[in-house]
This record gives structure tokens, C-alpha cells and sequence, in this order.
């Protein structure tokens, strides 16, 4: 059975709150996020085994596993001082990552844009920006291989790895164990597949399904405008995002994301992978999307 979990960013309190709402919303697992109000874990210093200590055991004694990391950033930031301090903090994440409970370190790849991680720059489309990702892909790979880690990548359209193909060639490009695959089969959609959705789903599980290792739950749908989007909570950005361009992220089932095939080919090879609810507008919310979640499950048998 596919278990269902939830970035613990939407729970904006102190560990000790934080894990006792998302109890009390039925989760077995989270999405971990550096968040907590109490805990100072901002800045790779800040980052020790002591407190990934503290909250992986708090979470153990909740009974709810710590399945992935977030460290989304942009790792090929224009401005080069800053795109070291974003991959030292993707790094500190990797070294420390087992203390947390978990193997997996999550991030998109990045952008050339300098007004956001999300906004499409026209040099992330050449081979100059592929060659510069890879090389920090590659990298953080055998980083995390070397702290017992996995880095999962993130695709995301606007990124400089985006499409099916793109992703595809960075795993063949870069064949390491300290590498896997996030998969959001939202992430792959643009005003060109958003069409035909099922045929792009068979693409993405066809060409990439060994690759996966954890998946989110989130939907997709033509956008009213292409402004960038971002909901109004006490989150971090990757949190708040809800897409840019011509296509939006709403919550899961506010889409035209089919859940049913989604759902039977991520439990094909992954029958017991977790699946992280993501783009909640706010807490309110979270038990509704959840139902959502688990009537999809329990329809396909997953």
C-alpha cells in the first residue's frame, strides 16, 4: 500500500506542535522542512547531528517516518557566491540526512533567473546551462553516495530540467547511486501536453519509472493568467509556489491530473512508495485533500 504524507511546512509551529497536528490529521510520514519555529536549522552552520537528532526521534515517537528532505534551491544561481552558499546547504542537508531518519534530499535544479527560482530564463534551454547543472548534479551525487545519501532531483518545466527528455538524459548522463528521481508528474506539464495528460503520464513512467524513489501529490490546469502565484501562508517559498506560466499547481483533485492512472502506474513497480500531499492553501484544507488522497487509494486498490 502507497502511504500518504505531507510537508510538515504546512504545520508552521514548533516540533512538538507541528508533529502533533499532523498526527491528528491521520499522516504515517512527511516531507521534512527546515521550518520549525523552535529549531534554528536556516543556514548549513545552524544545521548538526544533535538536532536531526532531537527531530528524528521526536518524530519516531510519534510514529510517523521521515521519508525525504527538502532543500530546494536554485543550484545554478547566476550570482556565483550565492549559488555556493544554496549548494553548502544542499550538502550540510545530504551529510546530515540519515541523522534525520532518511536517505533522501530533494531539490529542483534552477534557473537562470534571477527574479525567482520558477521563471523561465532563455539560457536555461542550452547546452551550456545543461552542462553547468550536470556538473552540480554530479557533484552533489557522489556528496551524498559518500554520507550513505540520496540526492533526488525535482524536475520542474520552467527549470533548466524540465521535460521528460531532459531528465532522461541527465540520468544517463550521470549513472550514480547517489542520484534518484522525485517524482511530481505535475512538473512535466506545459500549454502544449497539458492536452493529454494519460499519454503523458505513460511517457513519464515508460522512460523514468526505475528512477523513482518518493512521489507528491499535487494536480495541474491551464492558467487564468501567467503571472507567478503564490499562496498566502506562513511557508516557505517552495511551499507557497503555485506555478507560473501557462500552467497552474492547485492541491490535489483541483486539476485535470488523471489520479486514477497516476495512481496504478506509480504502484506498479513502487507498491509501498510514499506519496507527499503538497500545495495546500491552507490548514483548514489539509483533511479534505487528504480524503481526496485516500479515496483515489482505495478506488484503485493501491
Amino acid at each position: 500500500m502507497l502511504s500518504v504524507g505531507i510537508f510538515s511546512g504546512y504545520y508552521p509551529y514548533t516540533l512538538e506542535e507541528t508533529i502533533r497536528r499532523i498526527k491528528k490529521d491521520g499522516f504515517t510520514c512527511v516531507q521534512l522542512d527546515m521550518d520549525f519555529k523552535d529549531i534554528d536549522l536556516k543556514t548549513p552552520e545552524a544545521i548538526t547531528a544533535e538536532k536531526a537528532h532531537m527531530v528524528r526521534d521526536a518524530f519516531r515517537d510519534a510514529n510517523i517516518s521521515i521519508v525525504s528532505i527538502s532543500a530546494y534551491t536554485n543550484l545554478v544561481h547566476p550570482d556565483r557566491e550565492q549559488r555556493e552558499r544554496n549548494i553548502n546547504y544542499v550538502k550540510a542537508l545530504l551529510k546530515h540526512a540519515r541523522d534525520f531518519g532518511t536517505p533522501y534530499v530533494i531539490s529542483e535544479t534552477g534557473t537562470f533567473n534571477t527574479e525567482s527560482d520558477w521563471l523561465y530564463h532563455e539560457k536555461n534551454s542550452t547546452e551550456e546551462a545543461y552542462q553547468e547543472i550536470k556538473a552540480v548534479i554530479e557533484d552533489l551525487a557522489k556528496f551524498a553516495h559518500d554520507h550513505g545519501a540520496v540526492f533526488l532531483v525535482e524536475n520542474y518545466v520552467n527549470n533548466i530540467i524540465g521535460s521528460v527528455d531532459q531528465v532522461a538524459r541527465l540520468f544517463h548522463d550521470i549513472d550514480h547511486p547517489g542520484l534518484g528521481l522525485l517524482l511530481d508528474p505535475t512538473n512535466y506539464f506545459t500549454d502544449k501536453n497539458i492536452d493529454n495528460v494519460d499519454e503523458e503520464l505513460h511517457r513519464i513512467f515508460n522512460v523514468l519509472e526505475d528512477k523513482i524513489r518518493i512521489a507528491h501529490a499535487k494536480d495541474c490546469r491551464r492558467a487564468q493568467n501567467v503571472q507567478e502565484k503564490h499562496a498566502s501562508i506562513d511557508a516557505a517559498s517552495h511551499n507557497t509556489f503555485r506555478g507560473a506560466g501557462a500552467i497552474e499547481l492547485p492541491a490535489a483533485g483541483m486539476g485535470v491530473l488523471n489520479y486514477d492512472l497516476y495512481l496504478k502506474l506509480l504502484s506498479r513497480k513502487h507498491p509501498n512508495i510514499p506519496i507527499i500531499i503538497e500545495h495546500i492553501d491552507s490548514e483548514e484544507e489539509i483533511p479534505n485533500i487528504k480524503k481526496f488522497l485516500d479515496g483515489k487509494l482505495k478506488s484503485v486498490g493501491v
